[in-house]
Order: structure tokens, then sequence, then C-alpha cells
């Protein structure tokens, strides 16, 4: 066997690694360490399935092409969908969880999808009262159910597992109560509710630690008084869309570090002034959909989450919706918006229950998921497969 050690290989023109032909094959008793950098640094001149690892996101990532670029490599949950895990989840994958909303009757229905797999949702439960306009969180194991209006506006934060159907339970209590708050889905350990009204908007910003169940502590505030906003996160931050300022709508964006606490700062904007947006997000880009002003509209808006800038354009929903700002829900690379009010045909009072689909990685229009078990508008939803986990 022929043996060649050296410090470093490049190029004859020494502008990079060499060209390796044929079946390769790399032996050792250790690990393979590929190039790093943060998000900023990521290469643009570089050929598709070239491989690095993100030292923003902490994820592998591999170059598919000018025309999409990088995308990380993330594991939906791998353990629990090959029946390892360690948490409840076992065997489950990705689930999304749709809880609540109004008919215009308020709802306490729970219904679930599993994000890999099209079809009509299933029931799964009920909540602990029904209720409309609830910010939803959620960890890989638990989901929550914060505030909303039922009739009379609630502080009581619902909670329930993942892996078995069945009711949710009132666990514990907001700061102050209030419905129509952004929902900050959050890391594994914790979630955010920012915003809402009680009536009068509030620009507060709570936590809710998933393993305490223990009342929501105050994190923060917002720049500004505002409601009808959504939310979405990556592992370190969540980003927040204002929705409604008086006397009218705005295109605000805010992020605030998850992990720790204080006041949120200045982001960038949406691509359009609207409130009643609905949010989602793998562990890199946040998507904004639907929302009104005063016309409801089916745009698609992204941003990269670890860099400040305004939203991008992403592509269209199937039909134009509102007030459903708890109406995302993603996997490491799927998202959905879920129901809403819409005056497309085939409605029950002005609300569908049509679920969308994305692949959240690249950009084009929405296509049909299935649907919902009721017409609901400001319901909460929410993932065990979420970009902040």
């Amino acid at each position: 066997m022929s043996e060649v050690r050296v410090n470093n290989l490049s190029n004859e023109n020494n502008t990079g690694g060499p060209t390796i032909s044929g079946i390769t094959t790399y032996s050792g008793r250790h690990f393979f360490v590929p190039p790093q950098g943060d998000t900023a640094s990521r290469p643009e001149d570089c050929e598709p399935g070239s491989l690095r690892f993100n030292t923003d996101s902490a994820h592998l990532e591999y170059f598919r092409g000018n025309t999409i670029g990088w995308t990380e490599i993330e594991a939906e949950l791998a353990t629990d969908i090959l029946g390892g895990g360690t948490g409840s989840n076992t065997g489950l994958g990705v689930r999304a969880l749709l809880a609540g909303g109004d008919t215009p009757s308020y709802l306490s229905h729970i219904d679930f999808i599993t994000m890999s797999t099209m079809g009509d949702a299933a029931d799964f439960g009920n909540l602990s009262t029904a209720r409309a306009g609830s910010a939803c969180i959620s960890s890989r194991t638990t989901i929550a159910w914060c505030g909303g209006y039922a009739p009379g506006i609630s502080n009581s934060i619902d909670t329930t597992i993942f892996s078995s159907t069945g009711n949710a339970t009132d666990t514990a209590d907001l700061t102050t109560s209030r419905q129509g708050a952004a929902k900050g889905p959050g890391n594994n350990i914790r979630g955010l509710i920012a915003g809402g009204s009680t009536p009068s908007r509030v620009n507060v910003i709570d936590y809710y630690t998933f393993v305490v169940a223990a009342n929501a502590v105050d994190f923060g505030d917002l720049s500004d008084i505002c409601s009808s906003g959504s939310g979405c996160s990556s592992s370190t931050r969540t980003v927040f869309n204002f929705g409604y300022v008086a006397p009218a709508r705005v295109n605000t964006i805010e992020f605030v570090t998850t992990s720790t606490t204080g006041n949120a700062t200045d982001f960038g904007d949406l691509t359009d002034v609207r409130n009643g947006t609905g949010a989602l997000s793998n562990s890199t880009r946040g998507v904004f959909g639907g929302g009104e002003n005063p016309n409801k509209t089916n745009i698609i808006d992204f941003v990269t989450i670890a860099s400040t800038g305004n939203a991008i354009d992403f592509g269209d929903m199937n039909y134009v919706r509102a007030n459903a700002s708890g109406d995302g829900a993603s996997s490491a690379t799927r998202g959905i918006f879920s129901g809403g009010g819409s005056p497309a045909s085939g409605n029950d009072n002005n609300r569908m229950k049509r679920i969308d689909k994305i692949e959240i990685a690249t950009t084009g229009n929405a296509i049909d998921f299935g649907d919902m078990t009721d017409h609901t508008s400001n319901h909460g939803v929410g993932s065990n497969g979420h970009g902040g986990l």
C-alpha cells in the first residue's frame, strides 16, 4: 500500500484544493473537518454540491447552484423519525398542530398534520377552552397556546405534547391578558410572545420556559405598541413583524436574541405594509405570508434571519388570506400556511380551511397541501421542527 503524507494540497494555480477523480475513500478513526465560515462569507463561485460548516447557525450546508445558493443540511428530528430519540416524539417525524380560531364561533378543536406527508388534517384533541387569537410557541416536545379571546381576553397558557393525541391543559399564565400577540416560536428552551391587545395595544415581550411550565416572565419590549403581528425564529434570533400600530398598518420588523432578555432592535421592513400575516422559518430563513392592507393579499416575503435588512419577494399563496397571524408552521425544509380570512370561493363565512405548502430554501408560489377539519381564522399553529429547533 502506498502512503503520501503532506501538510497541504492545492491545485496547480494555488487557488483552491485539487480535483480528485474516480472513487475515493477517506478513512480515519476520528473525524473529517470541512471548510467553515459565517453566513456573510459564503462563497458564490463554487460548484454545486460544495460543503461547508456555517459558524453562525452551527449547521453543515451545501451549495445548490447560483439560482438557489446555500442550503443547510438539517435532520428533521432524525433520531425521533428513526425511532431512537430520547424525547417523546419517537417515530413521529415533524408534526404541526393547528388549534382554536373563529368560524365566527370560537373553536377549541386541535388538528394535526405530518409535515412530510401531504393531505388533510386529522383530529388531535381540544384546548382547555374555545378561543381565537392565541400566540403559539413550541419546543421539540411541547406546544403552548398563549392568551387569546374566548370571549373575554385571556392570559392562560394551554400546553400539550406532540407525541400523544389528547386535550391541552391550562398550565400557566402570561404576564398580562392579551390577544393577537405575535408568536416567537423560540428555541427548544423558551418561546416568546410579543405585543397584542389587552384591549389596548401593548409592546410587552414575555417568555415562557417549556420544561419549567411556570408563568411567563417579562423579556423586554418592542419599540412600539402593536397587534396582529407575527414572528419566527432561528436557533439564536427571533424576528417579529408588527402588524398594526395605531392608526395604521406597518411593515416594521424587529428582532431579539432568544436566549437573552432585552428590548427588540430594528431588523428591516416587509415588502408592503400589512397586518394579519402568518410566519414560519427554517434555521436560516424567515417567511411571512398573507395579510391585509386593507384588502387581503397572497404575498409571501422572506428574510435571512442572521442578516438584518428588508424582506424580499418569495412568491404567492394559492389564495389571498389574512387574520391568521398564527397560521404558519414548518419543518427544516417545508412550511405551511393554513386557514385565515379570505373571500375565495368555497369558504364558509369568508374563512378558509385550505393549507398551502412551500419549500423554504427555494422561492416560488405555494401549492396545495390539504385541508383543515374546519373553516377558521385567528387560530394558533406550531410544530416540533421549526427553525428555532
